[in-house]
């Protein structure tokens, strides 16, 4: 169904397993060489301020290598150790705020202080190499060149970049998905308030049964006029999962920019930006990726980047309106920035690499499938799809009882924390083991009243 007026949908926030083999020994190579090109440089870094963003005698036992370890409970275990929280209070909710590994959250602080105890540029000259060793990590994840991908401050920041540097004119028209998050919807009337454009917004069957459910309507909104398709992978207020590769096969020979909220498929997802296809990728590193906050990524596709004119010019740009800086990079002149924050993107791509992103994205889909069957066996009404292949780490139910009591004494009573997005919202990660999806699914059985009213 189409909607091209009234208010949007309100929201607030994110294809199937890709190839191993051949990606993570190029993923692992391109790091390799970046770092080697890096160690032979200008700057010598300290040792407990290595690239690799491994403090000495500091946290757990290591993390073994995920491709020569059996992935069992009691590799999960060890996974989990690695992060500081307490069984007492288990964070479920990814969608919106993930913990660090000790790991990142040490990277910080020890970068932190260094800074601290000298604010030089002399000093400080080092997190120029440390930013393009987190930029070359992240781009060989998702299968981009490092000159594609800003480090900019949050999927929203990315989404208005989009959103206010697309060359558009009165009359084109944006088709949007009316689940999207405010920054990827309400943004987008604000330009239509300015300049004249035209949106449009799709939505989806409720509970839909195949992928091609969710193509179709997207496929019969576009027109002659429309310039952006532009929709998110995963719903945070839903948990459907879109059928990217589709929409851009549809859009892309009509010459339509299609650019992707990934506030809740970075991290979650084995994301591959290039077999996605799509022209401009935004995401947060501080939700499923479990990174430093204030930090998140905007990918443009290289032949789209020189059109695009950013938000924001500060020191750093140049000084003319040709940027001195290459590629992508133009979209991050934001002034003074969190170097440390900038710094332990990589630790935590690091931490990423160690388990693997085939093996992140089956264990997510592990632990939200065992939650849905538990939570539908109780007798609730799901608002994600069962199905992993529409569905990503979010995970929702229907109340039509106290949904505020609900969380409150799911918090306080159990030790799960969730959210109120979209009913009942529980997004299991990496940290989450089986006890805690059995103990969320047991605080939901004794809340039954509560949440069914």
């Amino acid at each position: 169904m189409i909607n091209t007026s009234g208010p949007p949908m309100p929201s607030s926030r994110a294809g199937p397993l890709a190839p191993t083999g051949v990606r993570q020994m190029k993923r692992q190579t391109s790091r390799r060489n970046f770092l080697a090109e890096m160690a032979a440089g200008a700057f010598v870094l300290p040792p407990a301020l290595s690239l690799s963003g491994r403090l000495p005698g500091s946290g757990p036992p290591p993390l073994p290598s995920a491709p020569s370890a059996p992935r069992d409970e009691s590799w999960w275990e060890l996974v989990r150790a690695q992060f500081s929280f307490t069984d007492e209070r288990v964070p479920m909710n990814a969608a919106n705020l993930c913990p660090s590994p000790r790991s990142v959250a040490a990277r910080v602080e020890e970068l932190t202080r260094d800074i601290d105890r000298d604010c030089s540029f002399n000093n400080r000259a080092k997190f120029r190499t440390l930013t393009e060793a987190s930029r070359a990590a992240v781009a060989g994840q998702l299968g981009v060149s490092a000159d594609e991908i800003a480090i900019v401050r949050n999927t929203s920041e990315s989404n208005n970049t989009i959103n206010n540097g697309v060359p558009l004119r009165a009359g084109d028209e944006v088709v949007l998905w009316n689940q999207n998050h405010p920054t990827n919807n309400v943004a987008w009337d604000v330009r239509a308030a300015r300049f004249g454009i035209t949106v449009k917004r799709v939505s989806v069957p409720r509970h839909p049964a195949s992928a091609q459910e969710l193509i179709d309507p997207f496929v019969a909104a576009l027109t002659d006029r429309t310039r952006v398709l532009s929709v998110t992978h995963v719903s945070n207020v839903s948990g459907i999962r879109l059928p990217v590769r589709e929409l851009v096969e549809a859009a892309r020979p009509r010459g339509i920019h299609v650019h992707l909220d990934g506030a809740q498929s970075w991290g979650a997802l084995d994301v591959n930006l290039r077999e996605l296809g799509c022209d401009s990728y935004s995401a947060s590193a501080h939700k499923w990726f479990m990174g430093p906050k204030e930090a998140g990524l905007l990918y443009v596709r290289e032949s789209r980047i020189p059109e695009i004119w950013p938000n924001i010019v500060a020191p750093g740009w140049g000084n003319d309106a040709d940027p001195d800086v290459e590629g992508a990079r133009k979209f991050e002149s934001l002034g003074q920035r969190d170097d440390a924050c900038l710094a332990a993107v990589g630790t935590t791509a690091d931490f990423h690499d160690t388990i693997g992103g085939p093996a992140t994205e089956a264990r997510v889909s592990e632990l939200a499938t065992v939650l849905k069957q538990g939570l539908a066996e109780l007798g609730m009404t799901l608002v994600t799809p069962m199905d992993p292949a529409l569905s990503g780490g979010v995970c929702i139910i229907e109340v039509p009882g106290d949904r505020g009591t609900a969380l409150r004494r799911l918090y306080e009573d159990h030790g799960i924390a969730g959210a109120g997005t979209g009913g009942l919202r529980l997004c299991p990660h990496v940290y989450n083991t089986r006890e805690h999806i059995d103990r969320a699914v047991a605080g939901v059985k004794a809340l039954r009243d509560v949440i069914l009213g």
